[in-house]
């Protein structure tokens, strides 16, 4: 089939791309326990699955949590590419508001340029490109895959207490699907959504 050709099915020949802090920040605001093999299902029932990828951060001396450990392992062993880099932790001196210094932790490292170097290189063989992840800093990336003839679906919510989904990225995706839609095809059946 000619590249931008109308596929047979849905979304044609696709890929997945899930932004793990992003995506897990928004399952945690929805309330949602994801089972992440009956979400490569629900998908692979709209089309011809060219790669589903998981990218992460992983904190470096043993501090990851044991859960992303035994997450990024299962979807390695169950049909993700899944991508890991390493984050810092470090610690910084902050003012807070009563003009008080104090030393505040946090984490540096993140997996942008993986997404963005595996979209480019996917898009000629792909129709659709499905992108879990609400972050604006992926706007220029879905353009560039746009201009490649690659329809662009955005996956993430405007339901959670602060919206996950930034207006701009929303706005130049294709198509936008709200998380808690599909919430039923792709949580864990013992496991009830608890929206807020």
């Amino acid at each position: 089939m000619p590249h931008g050709a109308m596929p047979p099915t849905p979304y044609g020949r696709f890929a997945l791309f899930i932004d793990g802090s992003n995506f897990y920040h928004t399952i945690r605001e929805l309330g949602l326990h994801v089972d992440y093999r009956r979400l490569l299902d629900y998908f692979k029932s709209q089309g011809t699955l060219v790669r589903a990828a998981y990218y992460t951060a992983l904190l470096e001396g043993g501090q990851t949590p044991d859960w992303l450990i035994r997450l990024t392992d299962w979807l390695a062993y169950n049909g993700f590419h899944v991508v890991t880099k390493s984050a810092r932790v470090f610690v910084r001196q902050v003012v807070d508001e009563a003009g008080e210094p104090h030393l505040e932790s946090q984490v540096k490292g993140n997996t942008d340029i993986e997404v963005a170097v595996d979209m480019m290189t996917l898009a000629p063989h792909c129709d659709t490109m499905i992108l879990f992840s609400g972050d604006g800093d992926f706007l220029p990336l879905v353009q560039a895959v746009q201009k490649q003839g690659c329809r662009v679906i955005v996956i993430s919510s405007g339901k959670t207490a602060v919206s996950t989904i930034a207006d701009e990225l929303r706005r130049q995706a294709d198509d936008f699907i709200e998380l808690a839609s599909i919430a039923n095809h792709i949580r864990m059946p013992d496991r009830p959504v608890t929206t807020p």
